[in-house]
């Protein structure tokens, strides 16, 4: 299988939460429907803060974490991969090649001296395709297209509600969920499956549900000697939906996304926490602040400029709310 051509851009950035490193790798890009991704909110609107192509398709990053910690090398999400077909690929706009016919998070993790057999824990924040795709891959070089686990020394870490929900798909759920990124990892016995409302899943990695997006879904807060991140993975994928009612079309449950938001951000605001977004190619996150028009950013984290028709300016604190 060939891959759509990464765009050269700097993959790795490297954040330091207490005494824990965290890198922010991108895997690639994607590209979804602005309507689909800002739900009730008018194009009018979204569109002063993210250009959409020909296609109304807007472009957004898929960003994981990578946590350098004592019991091993944690992985939160792992983007797309390398399987699907090249239908697939052009109707999402991914751009995620790597070397040797495999993906861009290959590639991201060899700049920091890692390889996929490093990672001890892989923790899916939920099962949708762009963000667990990468837990399995196929071989370029397979005839049988055989379907491996990516990680073969890492325990896999996921909410046993949303492998449930995953498995059991209807006509709305089943786009999303493709069994070939899950069910391999569950039939090798890798699967740790979380339970509860949150908690620690190792020391200072905490995990919190966050319905909405999915019944499930999972936030992942990392703490460490006072300081605070947040990967809030779907249920805020960018910083255009700071604003608690731009929640985007996908989501199963929006109004329990407004909740999930508004819960998260009582929080952040009293701790000082800082986020990381997954999904927007831009603004890798900042610190979340009370602004006028509700919440914002500052101490922006930006990618490099980009000299294309999609780049946006970094957001003011109180930007996002507008």
């Amino acid at each position: 299988m060939t891959l759509p051509h990464a765009p050269e851009r700097p993959v790795v950035t490297t954040l330091t939460v207490g005494r824990l490193t965290v890198h922010t790798l991108q895997t690639g890009i994607q590209k979804l429907d602005g309507g689909a991704m800002f739900g009730v909110v008018p194009k009018p609107l979204w569109e002063r803060r993210i250009a959409a192509d020909e296609r109304n398709r807007i472009r957004m990053g898929m960003r994981v974490l990578l946590i350098e910690h004592d019991d091993g090398l944690v992985l939160v999400d792992c983007g797309l991969g390398n399987k699907e077909p090249a239908k697939f690929l052009d109707i999402y706009g991914i751009e995620n090649a790597g070397a040797n016919g495999r993906t861009a998070l290959e590639d991201a993790l060899s700049v920091l001296g890692h390889r996929p057999d490093d990672i001890r824990l892989m923790l899916n924040t939920h099962l949708h395709f762009d963000h667990a795709g990468g837990n399995t891959f196929i071989a370029p070089d397979d005839p049988g297209k055989r379907v491996q686990l990516t990680f073969p020394n890492a325990q896999y870490a996921v909410h046993g509600r949303e492998y449930a929900f995953a498995t059991q798909t209807n006509e709305r759920t089943q786009a999303s969920y493709l069994p070939n990124n899950f069910v391999p990892v569950a039939q090798a016995g890798k699967y740790r499956f979380l339970e509860g409302n949150g908690g620690e899943v190792v020391p200072g990695v905490e995990v919190i549900v966050t319905p909405g997006h999915v019944p499930w879904h999972m936030a992942v807060l990392i703490r460490s000697a006072g300081e605070a991140l947040l990967f809030p993975a779907d249920t805020i994928p960018t910083a255009h939906h700071l604003p608690l009612a731009w929640i985007m079309g996908y989501d199963v449950e929006p109004l329990r996304t407004l909740e999930s938001k508004r819960a998260l951000y009582a929080r952040a605001v009293e701790e000082g926490w800082r986020v990381v977004f997954e999904h927007d190619y831009d603004t890798v996150g900042g610190r979340l602040v009370r602004a006028e028009r509700g919440i914002g950013l500052a101490d922006v984290d930006s990618m490099p400029a980009a000299p294309d028709a999609n780049r946006v300016p970094p957001l003011d604190p109180g930007g996002a709310a507008r």
